[in-house]
């Protein structure tokens, strides 16, 4: 049964039972008004608790009704009749009440948490805002600025933030059910949220900072500006008044093209690891080692140590292994501080180092991350085949090279895999899993469980030059160059991309991840024969001049204490490459920049798709989402060009 009705004494226990995460789907809201029915009925019956079973509370709405017309009832109908009841009713909530599962709470008279339950209303992630009154009940349990951060910025809260904040009334210690139910036994006439009076914003200035710094965030994703309007209409218009307003705007959300962007997206990175391969008996893991302590090396390390893995860093030598591990204990102190590692010593008991390959006798998976090399990363490999058990699997976290030519060298092949992270490592969400040709599925396996394990979003690749994502991008980047010998400047470029949705533009992201990078990487290529038709030198000249972005001062822009400034240097070196190329230049329209690159961006794509390399369409529109900065409400390239 969904939604079942179970008594200790005098009180009710209402349960919601829908796997996975209890999604208050139309079953459970019918099941929820009838128990609001029976309980009211039942003169037995002094005070109901609403609980869930399973590893959650509510998590949400059923997101696959959101393409379907709506069906009765309606959630705003079911909280209206908890919280119309006569008897009080108390919410027990465990894991994450998110959505609709926190507005159902919050309908509730009372609310109890575990210590380790998260609460929030992230409806503007799915393009949407709250359309149960979430915007009307939260800014009268807690103040408005945090009432505003929640639901436009959509970041959930822990228990001990929301008993601080008032959003709970208790948290737990011991059963969760039984101190739930003695708070419904002794709680009295019902509390309704909405009899509650707003004063507003207790502190307007900072309030309003807020919503700007939220609305300058947004670029161009307009659920965030409805969510803050809305949050302002819940704190100034009268409580019936701003539920009418506030579903309004749910509904004309839900059929928004954002919308269904960013549902397309949701859904995606929950099947990117369907593949069958990635579904067999994994390995074994709980010791990592990791070789290099660079940003990237010391990045894994923590994101390996967070999630509870015990990690060896190996470096080439002492010096660089104190400053390795320095990297790794910076990030680690700066998450302790977050509140994101409660138990720091224990983190930091299980990090080791060393010098030598040897101390990664006894780990389970080893992953490389030392200079972007053929070479050095060959040399790594044959080392590591010496010293670990048979059954180890090595990765190579290689952005661009050969994963085929690196498995090569080891005795075993089948034991070699990709793990393509993102910088920061320990943040950034994507994993390519690269798929050498004689990888094992117990392997591929393996690195599918740890991505999960590392909560981050998992994408198997095929072997090519730059696999998914950076293989795209370098096509993109190429056609940014064409446009600069077309006519147009680099500040134009990032500007259209700025305003199509993306954070930064192609030449600023250059700037900041260093133009050294990528001037290594074309050498290689131009030395394998990689690179066909006009060879655009701009960004050769501008390596060679020592401009290699941020940490010099400059690259494609000018830096100083002002920020970035466009550079003469530049805009002559570009001049100058146009007239070697016989190109005539003149004034590039602004309307005609993103066309270009979003043309470049799909093409490649589809080659991509087309040679085997991604599994779906729909992989490719995660990783350039989640690794790139594609608008998320844009849904991705491919479905940007589809849709």
């Amino acid at each position: 049964m969904t939604v079942s009705i179970a008594k200790q004494g005098r009180v009710a226990v209402v349960t919601i039972d829908n796997p996975p995460v209890n999604a208050s789907s139309q079953a459970v809201r019918a099941g929820l008004l009838q128990a609001v029915a029976e309980t009211e009925a039942d003169p037995s019956v002094d005070a109901v608790v609403l609980a869930c079973a399973g590893r959650t509370f509510v998590a949400g709405a059923d997101v696959r009704e959101f393409d379907l017309p709506p069906v009765e009832p309606h959630l705003p109908d079911v909280i209206s009749a908890i919280e119309a009841a006569s008897k009080p009713w108390v919410a027990a909530i465990h894991g994450t009440a998110l959505g609709g599962g926190l507005e159902l709470a919050m309908g509730c008279h009372a609310r109890i948490a575990d210590a380790t339950a998260r609460m929030g209303l992230p409806e503007v992630t799915l393009g949407l805002v709250p359309g149960a009154g979430g915007t009307v009940r939260l800014p009268r349990l807690v103040e408005a600025e945090l009432a505003l951060t929640m639901i436009a910025g959509g970041k959930p809260i822990s228990a001990e933030a929301a008993l601080e904040a008032g959003l709970i009334d208790a948290i737990a210690t011991g059963d969760l059910l039984e101190k739930a139910v003695a708070l419904a036994a002794k709680l009295g006439a019902p509390r309704r949220t909405l009899e509650k009076t707003v004063i507003g914003a207790a502190n307007a200035e900072a309030f309003a900072k807020s919503a700007s710094d939220l609305r300058r965030k947004a670029r161009g994703q307009v659920s965030i500006g409805a969510a803050i309007d809305a949050v302002e209409r819940g704190l100034r218009l009268p409580a019936d008044a701003a539920l009418a307003e506030e579903r309004a705007t749910f509904l004309a959300l839900k059929s928004s093209d954002q919308a269904r962007a960013l549902r397309h997206i949701f859904f995606a990175e929950r099947a990117t690891l369907a593949d069958p391969r990635a579904k067999q008996t994994p390995r074994p893991v709980t010791r990592i080692g990791v070789i290099g302590g660079g940003t990237m090396g010391a990045g894994i390390a923590s994101a390996c140590l967070m999630r509870g893995f015990h990690v060896t860093l190996i470096e080439r030598d002492e010096t660089s292994l104190e400053a390795g591990a320095n990297r790794v204990r910076g990030t680690l102190d700066s998450s302790a501080k977050r509140g994101l590692l409660p138990d720091l010593d224990a983190v930091v008991a299980r990090f080791e180092t060393a010098t030598d390959y040897a101390a990664l006798a006894n780990a389970d998976l080893v992953i490389e991350a030392v200079f972007e090399d053929m070479d050095v990363k060959k040399q790594v490999f044959v080392q590591l085949d010496a010293v670990t058990r048979p059954d180890a699997i090595l990765a190579t976290n290689t952005s661009y090279l050969d994963v085929n030519a690196i498995a090569a060298v080891l005795s075993d092949p089948s034991r070699a895999i990709g793990l393509h992270f993102f910088s920061p490592a320990h943040i950034m969400k994507l994993l390519e899993i690269v798929l050498p040709d004689a990888v094992s599925e117990d392997v591929i396996a393996t690195a599918a469980k740890l991505s999960k394990s590392l909560a981050k979003i998992g994408v198997l690749s095929g072997v090519c030059d730059g696999f998914i994502g950076n293989r795209i991008m370098s096509a993109y980047r190429a056609e940014a160059d064409r446009l600069l010998i077309d006519g147009a400047t680099p500040s134009q470029v990032d500007a259209a991309m700025r305003d199509y949705g993306f954070p930064i533009g192609v030449f600023e992201m250059q700037d900041m991840a260093g133009l050294d990078i990528a001037w290594a990487m074309r050498k290689r290529r131009l030395a394998e024969g990689k690179i066909t038709g006009a060879y655009i030198r701009i960004a050769d000249r501008l390596c060679e001049m020592g401009r290699f972005g941020r940490k010099t001062g400059a690259g494609w822009y000018d830096y100083s204490d002002a920020g970035a400034q466009p550079s003469k240097v530049v805009l002559s070196i570009i001049a100058e490459e146009r007239q070697a190329l016989g190109a005539a230049g003149g004034d590039f329209a602004d309307a005609d920049v993103m066309p270009r690159i979003l043309g470049a961006m799909t093409r490649e794509a589809e080659a991509v798709l087309a040679e085997g390399i991604a599994r779906s369409a729909d992989d490719i529109d995660v990783v350039m989402v989640n690794g790139y900065s594609f608008p998320r409400w844009k849904g991705g390239p491919m479905f940007a060009a589809r849709d």
